[in-house]
């Protein structure tokens, strides 16, 4: 549907030389002259009625002042429609630089909270969603948001299920033992230093700036403690924690189908993740087995630094980890935004601004049988 009166004769005249055409639809055409026809009395009527408030508001017939009118316009905006506004961002970016929320919150109206945190511009969100999804590893794992710390139980022991004919002796009680893990959250926190020249540019330009560069290096960190949490963790459950099966190898054809060995029916996506530097010994082992065996046996293969390299990892040091990434679980209880904190003086005498940003985050391992570490395997000696 057309929304001006000018578009909709353009298209008009479009039409009326396409019926010249050979080969046209008529029909088609024809009917779509009697809908441009329909819109354009709609867009008529429309602009009559509005005419007519705005002379009762003027006259006061309507019993209401232009003021009133304009602030019963803005207070019907949503929230999400009010943080997707220019103005919105443009104040937002100057609340960046001078922490006073008082332009922000008088945009929100009443539906801004008296305290707490100044919501981010819509534009914001999809920036943190985009780098969210980027991350191979991230994306994998489960994401939630409930308040406070976390707790989620998990089964250490468990007798299993078994069929039972009617009639017949009364099944036994389960035998079932619960630990139960606490993710406990965490300030990760992150500066980045801007200049003035890209601070001048202020709206949404550096609004997109400062929170791309943030939650990048972020989430970055907290790709590296997962990985750290999954590679340190114990062999055996306890009443605390989940345990993660270890098993020693190299980098060769079997050492992946070996550790897929170790999982449970419930890891059903299951992918390798590695040093980028190890792919090389992967690929040494292929070569030398005449490339007739795939070492990844068919799964997707994910890298980060925050496992060491098969070549220069020491002794009983985990370097590779199998398995499905869903038994993870990152809590945000205060949700996916980034809190930032600026500061105009340290660096001033160099023309820089720090811009500190911060997300609370709880993680760990909340789901059994679905991970295997594989460590470097001790030198033999003799």
């Amino acid at each position: 549907m057309y929304k001006t009166i000018k578009e909709i004769e353009e298209r008009k005249a479009q039409i009326l030389q396409e019926m010249e055409q050979d080969g046209a639809d008529l029909e088609a055409l024809k009917k779509e002259m009697d809908e441009l026809r329909e819109n354009a009395q709609q867009i008529r009527e429309a602009a009559a009625k509005a005419e007519e408030t705005r002379k009762a508001i003027a006259s006061g017939a309507a019993g209401i002042t232009m003021g009133e009118t304009r602030k019963a316009e803005k207070a019907a905006r949503t929230v999400d429609e009010i943080r997707g506004s220019k103005e919105y961002v443009d104040a937002f970016a100057r609340y960046l630089q001078t922490e006073d929320a008082r332009e922000c919150r008088a945009l929100l109206s009443e539906n801004a909270p008296a305290d707490g945190q100044v919501p981010v511009p819509t534009l914001v969100d999809p920036i943190i969603k985009t780098e969210w999804e980027k991350s191979e590893i991230l994306n994998r794992v489960n994401k939630t948001s409930f308040k406070g710390n976390l707790k989620s139980a998990f089964e250490r022991a468990a007798d299993p299920a078994y069929e039972h004919l009617e009639g017949t002796t009364a099944i036994t009680e389960e035998d079932l033992t619960l630990g139960v893990v606490e993710l406990k959250p965490k300030n990760i926190k992150k500066f980045v230093r801007i200049s003035d020249e890209v601070i001048a540019t202020g709206g949404e330009a550096l609004v997109s700036y400062v929170y791309k560069e943030l939650a990048h290096q972020i989430l970055l960190l907290l790709v590296k403690k997962i990985v750290t949490a999954i590679a340190s963790a114990s062999t055996s459950h306890s009443s605390s924690a989940v345990g993660i099966p270890k098993i020693g190898g190299t980098p060769d054809l079997s050492i992946v189908v070996t550790a897929e060995a170790e999982l449970s029916d419930e890891a059903e996506n299951p992918v390798i993740v590695i040093n980028r530097k190890s792919s090389a010994n992967f690929h040494q082992a292929k070569v030398a087995g005449n490339f007739a065996v795939d070492p990844y046996d068919g799964l997707p293969v994910l890298y980060t630094s925050a496992l060491p390299a098969y070549a220069t990892a020491s002794d009983d040091a985990v370097w590779m980890i199998v398995g499905d990434l869903d038994a993870v679980q990152v809590n945000y209880p205060e949700g996916e935004g980034i809190i930032t904190k600026w500061d105009d003086l340290s660096e001033a005498e160099a023309d820089m601004v720090k811009v500190h940003g911060r997300q609370f985050a709880g993680y760990g391992v909340t789901k059994p049988g679905r991970l295997v570490n594989v460590k470097k395997a001790a030198a033999v000696t003799t």
